[in-house]
């Protein structure tokens, strides 16, 4: 999208906004969203070839039905898709109409679990012990599990596999459990969320809260597809997120609690990685409150595309392929 580009509809909460064209560089985007590039209440004049007497106008309607067709057509109203770019140039694309809702997020909070992992880069070769504790959680709530065996020893960047290739809650919970601060599991826990909430407000996630490490919500687990979308441009930043959502497998092997060596195999849960050229990530999540969930990201011809749905059905995937061919044709 450069000094070609056409102007695209950008939908917030419902109401329709226009976007005035982006000419040559591209505009930041805000807490609040693109800065100056949406103007409340534009309207489109008639075509500037129209005629009177007889002769066919364009009307504003006409054109308004037109521009709403230049739009990914996707069944996901919670969507948003933008044009990565570099950490300061991010490009708004488009959005569905309710892309500034909050609803429940499931497992995609697990980038924001991986994101102030990453801040400590002295964490990373860190040893964990799996404990009891993470797979009773697991059943206890019915969450999506690596299958770590108690009394394993994995590292924090093994543990990060673990949480983003097959979705593992498991890991997710060692994680917090491990790098929270506290004389308690639920102390440490809450301090690890607590972190996840600071670095949301430094981002500009506006729309988003966490009350879990892992999108098992306790009631106040919420983001917003546009949240997500410059989360997901924010982490992939990151060469170790980026390098880890990018696998379908990862193979890797860990000391067990007899001293004899384990191996796991972990496939991801992104089927976009498979079908889609130039696909780079990044998570999926699921579940009854929040439905079918994706953060995606690709890339072709030296452009990086980050979108996000939420409250999706089982046709995210083809979602989101809709949304980057739109993109990338943009």
């Amino acid at each position: 999208m450069g000094s070609h580009a056409r102007p695209n509809r950008i939908h917030r909460t419902g109401v329709r906004i226009a976007m005035v064209a982006l000419v040559g560089a591209a505009l930041p985007i805000t807490a609040g969203g693109l800065a100056e590039a949406a103007t409340p209440g534009a309207t489109h004049s008639a075509d500037e070839n129209g005629q009177q007497g007889g002769k066919a106008t364009t009307t504003v309607a006409q054109k308004q039905d037109a521009n709403d067709q230049d739009a990914p057509q996707v069944k996901a109203d919670h969507a948003f898709l933008l044009d990565a770019r570099d950490g300061s140039q991010e490009r708004e694309l488009w959005g569905g109409a309710k892309a500034d809702e909050s609803v429940s997020m499931a497992s995609t909070t697990k980038i924001m679990t991986a994101l102030v992992v990453l801040k400590h880069p002295e964490w990373l070769n860190r040893q964990i012990t799996v404990k009891q504790e993470y797979r009773d959680y697991v059943q206890k709530v019915g969450g999506s599990t690596a299958d770590l065996q108690t009394g394993d020893t994995l590292t924090v960047e093994q543990l990060l596999h673990a949480m983003l290739i097959p979705s593992g809650d498991d890991a997710a919970m060692a994680v917090a459990d491990n790098l929270g601060m506290g004389d308690t599991t639920e102390a440490r826990i809450a301090d690890f969320v607590h972190q996840m909430n600071v670095e949301a407000q430094q981002l500009g996630l506006t729309g988003t809260n966490f009350d879990s490490f892992d999108g098992v919500s306790q009631g106040n687990n919420h983001s917003t597809a546009r949240d997500l979308a410059k989360l997901g441009q924010r982490a992939m930043l990151k060469p170790v997120f980026a390098d880890i959502v990018k696998k379908k497998q990862f193979k890797t092997e860990a000391v067990a609690a007899n001293g004899h060596i384990r191996y796991y195999t972990w496939d991801t849960t992104n089927k976009l990685l498979s079908s889609y050229d130039g696909a780079l990530g990044i998570k999926t999540g699921s579940g009854p409150e929040a439905g079918y969930a994706l953060v995606f990201a690709a890339e072709r011809d030296n452009r990086t595309l980050v979108g996000a749905i939420l409250k999706d059905d089982a046709s995210r995937f083809d979602d989101a392929t809709k949304m980057l061919d739109w993109g990338f044709a943009h």
